[in-house]
């Protein structure tokens, strides 16, 4: 039942869901902070990983985009065309509903992929960032009005909830469907599915402690192969049956609406599958660039994926009974085999970016103050995106296998995967919807009739997955259900604290007036944490009052973690002499970064003279929770929802790098 005050203040109103007349003077202070120009020219601290806008030439970083990004949505050839005719609401085989699926694949690809995010969402880049928490925080600083921020935080992290059963479920179906090739090869090894795919993916989390970095080089190449195997089968078979080439006439997606509207919305949730991976251009835009990215798509993906969907479609024209797995059964009999390892690698490569994703969304929820500290580990040098979240990592692991195990088949798993996807993607389209209309300004007819068409094909999609809920859909659902109420938990359960916190501060002009004269004064420095950036931190006022004494130099320290993935340099620190020995220092960092304050005073040098470390004692402050029935801020069980993950975090000496031999915690009550 304790929560740990630590130094970090939340920017703008990603983590407050409403603003008390009592905050609004903080609030300013931080807005003021956030819009603080973070583009000078200044190269980067030297022992610091650092994001930088990729560098290398554009054939490599569209390899490289090849290897990370589109594994995702690569591996839906595997069970997307087959959970069309063999899935919970099977088609005939026939010329009619094979033109309509795969006209529907292709215009699906083209409105939701091509049009909507590489040519628009991809534009909305926050600093080079992309995904929803980035372009929540592009958004954010042109809010105006305290019900509107709400909304577009609320929707922020519903989509961020949505995203976890997504990488629960990525990994799952993947993997047990490109295993599941060894029955089409020989029908007796059906039995080692399971454990085969069980044992991939233990082997895959077993090694994210290791990170991407040694690997990494390997997923172009090996990406680049599987595409290129797509585009080979796909062209063998559409050789044979050439007239497949007519399902680029949307017409054919019509008329299979019209011959049965019914059966044609419910086949909908399956064929989405083939979309199934699209957020993940958004989402990884920033480790590649927007033109790699989308050149990759263009030039490569896209035309792969719709060869073998073609492919798969002359398979099925001349032999229905195909339908069971037309993927593999495209293959000759001999290539087989090899195919099924080509497809499981290529299934790994997608799951190890969805894992990734999980820690970088986590790592900027924890920064933007919707988690708890988690500890979170660097596992390269060089690039600050690689990180590695244990609870993350063993939590997924649990999930993915309980969702192999549960299942059993990737057929029962389609049914429950594409639900949290579209809801994600449905969230992207309301917060674009915003973006252009109030912060492009776009031509309103222009903007309106964009928003429109993508609105029409998300909401289409979203209604037809529902269908899914009884069958699996509840799962990402459920999921997603429980991570809002932690996230919306924790912001709010911080927001009460800082409140309660707050209710009678001294300013730091008076602290230092009451006690200039009165206090002795000892050697050495004094680090205090502290929330609020115009307060004075409880941990001072605790010590002076239970040891009667003060430091001869005392830096009080905020992190304000900024609504952009990275702060330069030179707008790192900003230090307030307050005189009399007494330092206020804000240190500000973007949400993809990690915190040191240690290096950080070192580098300072306008704090009254050298900063000494092994002279220093930094003081935290320690609150225990006691629930008020005077002052209710949430219900007894969020409350103790809250408790428990204040008791869960990560401790700040850890989190903020400080040195274990030098850090005092400074315990009081608090009732919330």
């Amino acid at each position: 039942m304790h929560e740990r005050c630590d130094a970090i203040g939340r920017t703008s109103s990603l983590a407050t869901f409403s603003l008390p007349q009592s905050t609004w003077k903080l609030y300013a202070v931080q807005v003021q902070l956030l819009r603080m120009e973070t583009t000078c020219p200044s190269p980067p601290l030297a022992a610091k990983p650092t994001h930088e806008t990729p560098r290398d030439s554009l054939p490599v970083l569209m390899l490289g985009a090849i290897g990370v990004v589109y594994g995702d949505i690569g591996t839906s050839p595997l069970y997307a065309l087959k959970e069309s005719f063999v899935g919970p609401h099977p088609l005939a085989v026939d010329r009619l509903h094979v033109f309509g699926v795969l006209s529907l694949i292709f215009w699906s690809l083209m409105l939701i992929v091509t049009i909507k995010y590489v040519l628009v969402a991809m534009r909305a880049d926050n600093r080079g960032e992309g995904g929803s928490f980035a372009l929540l925080a592009l958004i954010s600083r042109h809010v105006e009005g305290r019900w509107l921020t709400a909304c577009l935080v609320t929707l922020g992290v519903l989509a961020a909830s949505l995203f976890y059963g997504d990488a629960m479920l990525t990994p799952a179906i993947s993997v047990l469907s490109a295993v599941e090739g060894l029955t089409i090869v020989n029908p007796a090894l059906e039995a080692l599915v399971l454990p085969i795919a069980v044992i991939i993916l233990i082997g895959l989390f077993l090694i994210q402690n290791r990170g991407t970095a040694r690997v990494g080089a390997l997923f172009g190449p090996i990406v680049l192969v599987y595409f290129a195997t797509l585009a080979t089968l796909g062209v063998v078979n559409i050789a044979a049956r050439p007239e497949i080439l007519g399902i680029l006439n949307p017409l054919w997606a019509a008329r299979f609406f019209a011959n049965d509207p019914q059966l044609a919305f419910l086949a909908m949730g399956s064929v989405f599958l083939a979309v199934t991976g699209a957020e993940t251009l958004y989402a990884d835009m920033g480790h590649f660039g927007r033109k790699a990215v989308g050149y990759s798509w263009l030039v490569i993906a896209y035309p792969c994926l719709m060869l073998n969907y073609l492919g798969q479609g002359a398979l099925l024209l001349t032999d229905p009974s195909a339908a069971e797995n037309p993927f593999y059964l495209m293959a000759p009999e001999w290539a087989r085999l090899p195919l099924v390892f080509i497809a499981t690698a290529a299934t790994i490569i997608a799951s190890q970016a969805v894992i990734s994703g999980a820690f970088s969304v986590t790592h900027q929820a924890v920064q933007l103050g919707f988690l708890p500290r988690l500890k979170t580990l660097q596992t390269s040098e060089r690039a600050a995106g690689q990180i590695y979240i244990p609870a993350i990592n063993w939590g997924l692991l649990v999930m993915v296998l309980a969702l192999v195990l549960g299942f059993g088949e990737s057929t029962r798993l389609a049914s429950a995967y594409g639900i949290s996807v579209i809801g994600t993607m449905l969230i992207t389209t309301m917060m674009l919807a915003f973006l252009v209309f109030h912060v492009w300004r776009w031509n309103k007819l222009l903007a309106g009739a964009t928003i429109a068409l993508f609105a029409m094909v998300d909401g289409t999609y979203f209604f037809s997955n529902i269908a899914k809920i009884p069958d699996g859909g509840w799962f990402p659902l459920a999921v997603a259900a429980v991570l809002f109420t932690l996230l919306t938990t924790w912001a709010k359960g911080r927001r009460i604290m800082r409140e309660r916190m707050e209710e009678g501060d001294l300013t730091l002009d008076q602290f230092i007036a009451s006690t200039n004269r009165s206090a002795h004064r000892v050697r050495n420095t004094a680090v205090y944490l502290s929330a609020s950036p115009i307060g004075v931190p409880s941990a001072l006022l605790h010590n002076l009052k239970h040891n009667q004494v003060l430091h001869e130099r005392i830096i009080i320290v905020t992190v304000a973690v900024e609504e952009v993935p990275q702060v330069a340099p030179c707008h790192r620190s900003e230090v307030q002499d307050a005189g009399h020995g007494f330092y206020r220092v804000i240190i500000r960092y973007g949400f993809m970064e990690d915190v040191d304050i240690p290096r950080e005073l070192a580098a300072l040098d306008s704090l009254g003279n050298v900063f000494d470390p092994m002279s220093t004692s930094y003081f935290l402050g320690r609150q225990k929770l006691i629930p008020s029935a005077d002052h209710p801020g949430m219900a007894r069980w969020r409350e103790g929802l809250f408790a428990w993950m204040s008791k869960s975090s990560e401790s700040a000496m850890e989190s903020f790098k400080l040195p274990t031999n030098r850090v005092v915690e400074l315990g009081s009550q608090l009732q919330i």
